[in-house]
Order: C-alpha cells, then sequence, then structure tokens
C-alpha cells in the first residue's frame, strides 16, 4: 500500500493559501486546478474536495478557519512534547554568547513562519527573555494567524509582537532568527537562499527546529497522527511532513552554502546521549567569531552538539 508520498509530493497547507511574493496580497487559489495538482494523492484530494468554493475558487474564510484547527492542533503538540523548554534550552547559551561580545543593547528575536505564534508566546511567558532585553517577534505571511497570535498574546498579556509579512526582509531583521516545522518546506536551491537571505549584516544566530528523518520516521507519525490529530489535514500534512524532512547533511550543506560566514551544527538530534532519534533535531549556526563562546556556555550541553564547523 502506498501509504507514504514521495518528497516531490505537496503538503496541502502549502497550496490552498497563497501570497504575492511582492506585495503579499492573498491570491485566489483554483481548486479544480489544484485538484488536477493533487490528483496522484487521494488523501490530499479528500482535503481539498471538501473546501467550498466561489466561482471556481477556495473560499478564502472557509481555508483560514481549518488553518487556525490546524495550528491549534499542532500547539496541542507542541506543549505536549514541551517543544518551548527545548527552544530555550539552546537560546540561553546562544544569547549568552552574543553578550559576550560587549553588546549590550537589544536583541531581537524572529520566529519564521510563527503561525499562531507558540513559540515566541512560550517564550514571552516563561523564559525569562525579556527582562535581559530580548524582543520576541514572529511573522507569518498569512494574516489570519497573525490576526489570532496578536489576540492570544493580549489575552494573555505577554511582552511580545506578530506581524504579518516575510520575516526575512530588512522591516522584519533581527538578531536571532528560529522556525520549527519550516524548513522542510523549502527544497533545492530555494533551502540555499532561505539561508542566505538570514547571513545579512546584523543577523548571529540562527535556530531551525524540524523533523528529523530516519527509517521509522513516516510511521511513526502516521500512528502518532491518526491518533492526536483530529482534521484530515492535520494528519495528511503532519506524515507528509516526516516523510519531507531534510537529513542533517542536506541542513548542513545547504545552510554552509547559503551563509558560509556562520558555523553550523546539529543539536539534539539523539535521546538523552543513546543512538536513538529525538522526532526533532535543531540546526544551529552562529557567526564564526562567536562559536567558541557558543561551545564554552554550552557546558555538558555541548555533547548534543554535532557536525559543527
Amino acid at each position: 500500500m502506498d501509504l507514504f508520498r514521495t518528497a516531490h509530493d505537496h503538503e496541502v497547507s502549502d497550496v490552498i493559501a497563497t501570497h504575492d511574493p511582492r506585495t503579499l496580497a492573498r491570491l485566489p487559489v483554483s481548486k479544480q486546478e489544484l485538484l488536477s495538482l493533487l490528483a496522484d494523492d487521494p488523501r490530499a484530494v479528500s482535503v481539498v474536495s471538501r473546501l467550498p468554493d466561489r466561482e471556481g475558487c477556495l473560499e478564502a474564510i472557509a481555508v483560514d478557519r481549518l488553518l487556525l484547527r490546524v495550528h491549534w492542533e499542532m500547539q496541542r503538540l507542541a506543549e505536549e512534547f514541551h517543544h518551548g523548554a527545548r527552544i530555550l534550552e539552546l537560546l540561553r547559551p546562544v544569547i549568552a554568547a552574543i553578550r559576550s561580545t560587549g553588546i549590550a543593547g537589544p536583541l531581537r528575536i524572529v520566529d519564521v513562519g510563527c503561525g499562531i505564534g507558540y513559540a515566541v508566546r512560550w517564550l514571552a511567558a516563561k523564559g525569562g527573555l525579556v527582562e535581559q532585553g530580548v524582543e520576541l517577534t514572529g511573522v507569518d505571511l498569512n494574516a489570519t494567524l497573525i490576526a489570532e497570535a496578536n489576540r492570544l498574546a493580549r489575552a494573555e498579556a505577554l511582552p511580545c509582537r506578530f506581524s504579518h509579512g516575510d520575516a526575512l526582509t530588512e522591516q522584519h531583521g533581527g538578531h536571532i532568527y528560529l522556525s520549527t516545522g519550516l524548513v522542510h518546506h523549502f527544497r533545492g536551491p530555494a533551502l540555499v537562499e532561505f539561508f542566505r537571505r538570514q547571513g545579512a549584516r546584523g543577523t548571529a544566530a540562527f535556530l531551525h527546529y524540524d523533523f528529523q528523518p530516519w527509517s521509522l520516521a513516516p510511521l511513526g507519525s502516521w500512528f502518532f497522527h491518526v491518533l492526536r490529530m483530529r482534521t484530515a489535514l492535520a494528519r495528511h500534512d503532519g506524515v507528509l511532513s516526516a516523510v519531507r524532512a531534510h537529513s542533517a547533511a542536506t541542513l548542513l550543506d545547504a545552510a554552509r552554502a547559503g551563509a558560509p560566514e556562520f558555523a553550523c551544527g546539529i543539536y539534539g538530534a539523539r535521546i538523552w546521549g543513546t543512538p536513538l532519534p529525538r522526532v526533532f533535531h535543531a540546526l544551529v549556526g552562529v557567526r564564526r567569531e562567536l562559536a567558541p563562546a557558543l561551545i564554552s556556555r554550552l557546558g555538558r550541553r555541548r555533547k548534543k552538539l554535532r557536525d559543527q564547523q
């Protein structure tokens, strides 16, 4: 049975909402063209077929409501996997390494493709970073998700903010970029370009968390998403994300090609020092002059960092 798709298949969330790359305006999506694009993936076709359309194009409101439901499900999983604490574990020594160079002013963290902003909101609530002069921001191309992120931040009275836009432009630039479950969406030259855009002057580090590929990952992801996710879209895209995840070698090659001025490595790939792989691993990159300071401030956790150069 063709349960798991190839790395060239489309995640439905990538194609049901598209934006003009220059203006960021929402673009109409033809339902019939989309069904043709996904024709060899019955599960994806089933998801799109259920979405209402008007004059042949998907209704943006219905799409955004579905995406909101999916992101709420993703937040629940992030909470269960203690993802906020995992980010903070690496973020603290990265910030300390940057501060060691004498930079005393505000440091801006930008969550790329933040969705409804769980990571930033968690850091704002529990990370103790704002008191250290850290600005917490998130940026996403989907205005509806950003509106929800800002609503939740206001409701929780959190010191963070979210913006609609392209996170890698000068307007939204930061000292540290982070993301969760994002980098596998970039393929080939686009992955190298993703890192090249982060190599701009002023950027000190990037931390990108994503699925770690291994032989049982697709089966484990399928089983877990069937048990835990309520929407067909989340089940489909969750499994496909694990299938399409980049290997550590691919991530490192792309990061070093796109941002050669950064020292890069993979952090937290194994469970408690055993050979067992974690569901997520992190690609970490810092300016080469910061690498010794980062290694020092990792302390015993430096064992979790591999392939660093």
